[in-house]
């Protein structure tokens, strides 16, 4: 959300789509979690370089 403003459509769209993945598979968000949790901290993936240098 956009500081100060109201959420756009879109943005609230998104909220509810990404909510009704989570309700309706709860073992796979846990089995992502669980993969996340097992990486050591040089494999987590970071920010993406190559983006922000694009956008310069």
């Amino acid at each position: 959300m956009r500081k100060g403003q109201n959420p756009s459509v879109a943005s609230i769209y998104r909220a509810l789509a990404e909510r009704a993945k989570r309700e309706a598979y709860p073992e796979a968000v846990e089995a992502a979690h669980a993969d996340f949790a097992a990486l050591q901290p040089g494999e987590r993936p970071g920010p993406c370089m190559a983006t922000a240098e694009a956008a310069r």
